[in-house]
């Protein structure tokens, strides 16, 4: 019976030890992608590096010149925190001088530590610290960091996505930021009721383009994405508007055109801050017809009051809704980019809507250094 106790308190002992084992690996783990743990794994990998060089640069100073230190001083800024960065430095530092000391005068051979050799490898090594500096100040991890912006891209993208829609109708858009950029300061937010008979559509064009005005893009997305559905629809645009007022932004407004459409009438409401007009396609008639509804910019004036204006969509008729991107060029007139885009929609009556947004743009606002984005809603 003792003996059975003793196997079972052993047996208990390694198991909690295990556990332990387990939360310190899951717990290295999470702070590793985290960007908390520790760098001196890192920085013993990159500092093996600087000997290897600096013997390499003593027995073959041709293959391998003296500036070749830069590399290790190079990933040392990438990946190292400025501490760490400081005793790589310093190694970095005692190998220029072995190599030197080993080599003789510069002024004997092609390879030899010259002044130009060092010039090199102080610049890397300052603009390394800058770097480092940078990254922690900003508080982004240091390992995984570069794939912060890469998944907020994403995860914008993902919250940009229309809804889905009942047959008989459709709806895409397309955004292209400003010289070729992954932020735009134009976004579509878009939600159903809960009944699904409500389609809520809004486009925000953020003073300012493309990284400029990213930051702000972003929070308003988030902002408005949460706002969107859970309000009365009249009672949007003056709590966006009273949510930037308080933001206290130099540069805080926006421009945004807010959509209600009912799938089963098609009747829909447009209710602008500032916005261009959108234009709606008549099938019955093949007219365009501008829709513009009243109301001050966002982040301007407070206790703003916008007025919507109503429609109908019909089977085949179109309704395109689109930020001053699509339509504004130096030297042009408004109406003359409206009626451009008009015009080229048209193109698309005869075979449909499907993929056009995007074409759209390539179309009429291909080279047009501004955030563009493009809604298209029509009743097949």
């Amino acid at each position: 019976m003792a003996k059975g106790v003793a196997g079972e308190e052993l047996r208990l002992r390694w198991s909690r030890r295990l556990h332990r084992a387990r939360l310190g690996v899951r717990r290295s783990a999470v702070d590793y992608f985290r960007g908390d743990a520790s760098d001196w794994a890192g920085l013993a990998v990159i500092a093996l590096t600087i000997p290897v060089l600096g013997w390499t640069t003593v027995e073959m100073p041709v293959w391998c010149p003296p500036s070749a230190l830069a590399l290790p001083i190079l990933a040392g800024g990438l990946l190292l925190r400025p501490a760490s960065l400081l005793l790589l430095y310093a190694a970095s530092a005692v190998a220029l001088v072995a190599e030197s000391a080993a080599l003789g005068p510069y002024r004997e051979g092609p390879a030899r530590v010259t002044p130009g050799s060092v010039l090199v490898v102080t610049a890397v090594a300052l603009t390394g610290l800058v770097i480092a500096q940078f990254r922690a100040r900003v508080g982004v991890p240091w390992r995984r960091g570069h794939t912060m912006l890469f998944d907020l891209r994403e995860r914008i993208r993902v919250q940009s996505r229309l809804p889905r829609l009942p047959a008989g109708w459709h709806a895409e858009m397309a955004l292209r930021p400003a010289g070729g950029q992954s932020f735009s300061g134009d976004f579509v937010v878009a939600t159903r009721s809960s009944d699904g008979r409500i389609l809520e559509a809004v486009l925000t064009d953020v003073s300012g383009k493309g990284m400029d005005a990213a930051s702000r893009s972003l929070l308003l997305s988030g902002a408005f994405g949460g706002l969107l559905g859970s309000l009365p629809p009249h009672a949007f645009l003056a709590a966006a508007n009273g949510y930037l007022l308080r933001q206290n932004w130099d540069e805080g407004f926006a421009t945004s055109v807010h959509l209600v459409l009912d799938l089963e009438s098609g009747d829909y409401e447009l209710l602008s801050a500032g916005h261009l007009p959108g234009v709606q396609l008549h099938a019955g008639s093949g007219r365009w017809e501008e829709k513009a509804a009243e109301g001050p910019l966002l982040g301007v004036y407070d206790s703003a009051e916008f007025h919507g204006v109503k429609g109908t969509l019909r089977t085949g008729d179109v309704l395109l809704l689109f930020s001053d991107g699509m339509v504004e060029a130096p030297g042009r007139d408004l109406s003359e980019g409206v009626d451009r885009l008009m015009g080229e929609a048209d193109r698309f009556v005869a075979t449909g809507f499907r993929g056009s947004a995007w074409r759209l743009i390539e179309a009429v606002a291909k080279d047009v250094n501004d955030d563009r984005a493009l809604l298209v809603v029509c009743r097949n």
